[in-house]
């Protein structure tokens, strides 16, 4: 299985997933993490503006700090499950999730997101 995770800055989880360009991709078996990559999308590419970065295609968990709730459908069209979490520190958020203790948060409406808010109020 392969879980990604958002991190702009390599050490702590982003919390806008639709506009991450960075991730860290744990690829693991049972509940053990076998390999840890982190890895940066081309120009251009994440989830705000593709349905889905070609370079994340293979992932079956996306845990963030926070996306809207149409990316969460969007991705469980693909068979990838969406986890919101306050967890800051992603191996720490991957280690939960995999034994079931990670705390997610519900998912946030595109008008609770400031960026989204602003994009609005300007058109």
């Amino acid at each position: 299985m392969k879980i990604a995770v958002t991190s702009e800055n390599r050490n702590t989880i982003t919390d806008h997933a639709g506009r991450c360009a960075g991730f860290w991709i744990y690829q693991t078996e049972y509940a053990d993490v076998v390999d840890k990559q982190w890895i940066q999308l081309p120009a251009g590419e994440s989830f705000h503006d593709t349905n889905l970065p070609q370079l994340l295609r293979d992932i079956n968990v996306l845990i963030s700090g926070g996306m809207a709730s149409d990316l969460r459908y969007r991705l469980k069209q693909q068979a990838i499950q969406a986890v919101s979490t306050l967890e800051t520190d992603p191996d720490r958020a991957v280690n939960a999730w995999l034994n079931g203790t990670l705390e997610e948060m519900p998912p946030q409406s595109r008008l609770n997101c400031a960026s989204h808010a602003q994009n609005l109020r300007l058109a």
